[in-house]
């Protein structure tokens, strides 16, 4: 299992930009199982929450075991905290950046499927909707969707007033810097309802979604009443609920439920360090 650190160049927001991948290309064989067919690898794009970075899922979860065992390659930029949308300045166009440019870039670089079926978005909060937006918006490049505790708070953001006290990302001039004017937020296709129901009008093939939250988690609500939104619109969805709050135990669980929920392929851990005696 290889561990790559890259710098991109990207066009979409004008700056280098870090990624890390993971990749299962030289993973050896165990003696006895057959050897893994020479084709292109699928892909999960795996964004982070608001506060982090592209080393959040290494440094808290097994998500390198989870792709090491599934031959996934892991794709995970840094969004810094912008949602993962193209905000208004005209420079920050993270959206673009998750949704094209960086699938482009990632397919000249290594030896990635171009099928949708085998293209993945997925996050955690602030990344769990990007995904979901992205993915709707993008739903030609991304077949699946993953949002585990995913931060559904456009109808929220669209009500906010300066005077409320609430935590920074929250904020009307934060929702401002991100979404631009919020009195047009609910009818954008930065508003994953919104997405939904514009896309079900032109009847387009939506992505299968996975949704997880836990039961202590504060955005819980908004999970449930997401996850109800999709199945009454006949979007294939499933949803989970479990123990845990808005911490990282409960997105080391859930990305390996989510990791199993994709149609990758199933095979075994590699032969490395710390994995070295009988199966």
């Amino acid at each position: 299992m290889a561990f790559i650190h890259m710098n991109l160049i990207s066009t979409a927001l004008m700056r280098t930009v870090p990624v890390n991948v993971i990749i299962p290309a030289d993973k050896p064989d165990f003696p006895g199982i057959p050897k893994r067919e020479n084709k292109p690898y699928k892909t999960l794009y795996l964004l982070h929450g608001v506060l982090g970075s592209y080393v959040d899922w290494v440094n808290g979860t097994r998500i390198q075991r989870f792709a090491e065992m599934n031959d996934l390659v892991v794709v995970m930029p840094s969004g810094e905290n912008s949602f993962y949308v193209d905000m208004p300045n005209g420079s920050d166009n993270y959206g673009d950046f998750i949704g094209r440019e960086l699938v482009e870039l990632t397919r000249k670089i290594f030896p990635l499927s171009h099928k949708r079926e085998d293209t993945f978005i997925g996050g955690l909060s602030m990344g769990g909707y990007g995904a979901i937006r992205n993915g709707l918006k993008y739903h030609d490049t991304f077949g699946y969707i993953i949002g585990l505790s995913s931060a559904l708070i456009t109808e929220d953001m669209a009500k906010r007033k300066e005077n409320d006290e609430v935590m920074f990302y929250e904020t009307k001039a934060f929702g401002e810097r991100c979404f631009g004017d919020l009195e047009e937020l609910l009818n954008s296709d930065m508003d994953p309802k919104y997405l939904v129901r514009k896309l079900k009008e032109e009847n387009i093939d939506f992505p299968k979604f996975y949704m997880a939250c836990g039961l202590q988690d504060g955005l819980l609500p908004k999970s449930d009443e997401f996850a109800a939104f999709l199945k009454e619109n006949g979007i294939d969805v499933t949803y989970e609920t479990g123990p845990g709050a808005h911490e990282w135990d409960f997105w080391d669980r859930y990305i390996e439920k989510a990791i199993e929920w994709l149609p990758t392929d199933d095979t075994v851990e590699g032969l490395g360090s710390g994995n070295i005696g009988d199966r």
